[in-house]
C-alpha cells in the first residue's frame, strides 16, 4: 500500500511540474490529464473510490478534454508563454510555499504514510479512528442504496428528463426533406409482388 502511494503521489508531483514547465500548451494539457489519473488512484487507495470515479469523469471527461480543445483552437505562440513565465515566477513561488505550509499543519499518519504520527510538528493529543467504529461500507455500495431506495423516485424523474431532452435534440435536428427518399416498411410489407413488378417493352 505505501509503495503504490508513494508511486502515484511522486507522478502526481512530477506530472505537476511539468505542467507549468512545458514549453507547449497541449502537452501541458496532457501532463494534467496524467495528474488527475494519478489523484483518482491516490483516492482509490484511500478507499474513495466513487469519488475517484466521478473524479475521472468530470474532470477527465469534460474539464480536461474542454481544455484541449480551446488551447488547440487559440493557437497560442510558443513566444509569448516563454516571455510571459518568469513574470510570475515571485508570486507563483509564494503561493507554492504557503501551500506546502498548510499540508505540513495537516499531515497526519492516517493521512500520509510518509510521516509518521510522532514526528508530526503541529499535531498532538489522542487520535480517534472513526472509521473502525463504524460499519465498512463502500461509498458506492452506500449511494447505491441510498439511489435506489429513499431516492428512486428522483433518479426515474431524472431519467426520464434526459430521455426527453434526447428524443427533442433528434427531432429538432431531423429534418424531413422534400427530395429526400426514404424507405416506408409497412407499405413495403404490405405491397402486392404481382403489382409491384411491370413489363418494359
Amino acid at each position: 500500500m505505501n509503495s503504490l502511494f508513494y508511486f502515484f503521489a511522486s507522478l502526481a508531483l512530477v506530472s505537476g511540474v511539468m505542467v507549468i514547465q512545458a514549453r507547449n500548451p497541449v502537452h501541458s494539457v496532457l501532463f494534467l490529464i496524467l495528474v488527475f489519473f494519478n489523484v483518482a488512484g491516490l483516492l482509490i487507495l484511500l478507499g474513495l473510490d466513487f469519488f475517484a470515479m466521478i473524479f475521472l469523469v468530470v474532470y477527465v471527461g469534460a474539464i480536461a478534454v474542454l481544455f484541449l480543445f480551446v488551447v488547440m483552437m487559440l493557437n497560442i505562440k510558443l513566444a509569448e508563454i516563454n516571455e510571459k513565465r518568469l513574470r510570475y515566477l515571485p508570486i507563483g513561488g509564494l503561493l507554492g510555499i504557503l501551500f506546502l505550509f498548510e499540508i505540513f499543519l495537516i499531515v497526519d499518519n492516517d493521512l500520509i504514510p510518509l510521516v509518521s504520527h510522532s514526528h508530526s510538528f503541529f499535531l498532538s493529543g489522542p487520535f480517534v479512528q472513526y472509521s473502525s467504529l463504524i460499519e465498512s461500507v463502500t461509498n458506492i455500495e452506500s449511494v447505491g442504496l441510498l439511489l435506489y431506495t429513499y431516492y428512486f423516485y428522483f433518479f426515474i424523474i431524472a431519467s426520464l428528463i434526459l430521455l426527453v431532452a434526447m428524443i427533442g435534440a433528434i427531432v429538432l435536428t431531423m429534418h424531413k426533406g422534400v427530395y429526400v427518399k426514404r424507405q416506408q416498411v409497412f407499405e413495403q410489407n404490405t405491397r402486392e409482388f404481382g403489382k409491384t413488378v411491370g413489363k418494359i417493352a
